[in-house]
């Protein structure tokens, strides 16, 4: 998981413009909303490799998973068209949410 949310994280900073295109509409400071929750997925993805740390790292990307889930809504909205993909990938991707809260649950303990 932590190797996940690193790199998942770091491509916010690489390529950030593949992450503004999901960003709903009616949210303002999008390129801003990109690194601030990469930055995130970056600090609680190391956070996760300390054992001390695990507990608020998951509740903490709990947190963040929700804040984001808006994101993939946006994209199975736009049936995929926000980001050049499919419906069903655009709509697979909201159940895929509750199973990474799920094992980010699962960190806490």
């Amino acid at each position: 998981m932590s190797c996940f949310y690193v790199s998942v994280g770091v491509s916010h900073f690489t390529d950030p413009y593949w992450f503004v295109q999901i960003v709903p509409p009616y949210l303002h400071y999008k390129l801003e909303l990109v690194y601030i929750s990469g930055f995130l997925e970056i600090i609680l993805g190391l956070m996760l490799l300390i054992p001390s740390m695990r507990l608020y790292a998951g509740w903490a990307l709990i947190i963040l998973l929700i804040a984001v889930y808006p994101a993939n809504i946006y994209l199975a909205q736009t049936n995929g068209a926000a980001m050049n993909t499919t419906p069903l990938i655009a709509w697979g991707r909201l159940p895929f949410q509750f199973v990474f809260i799920g094992l980010a649950y699962w960190h806490t303990k």
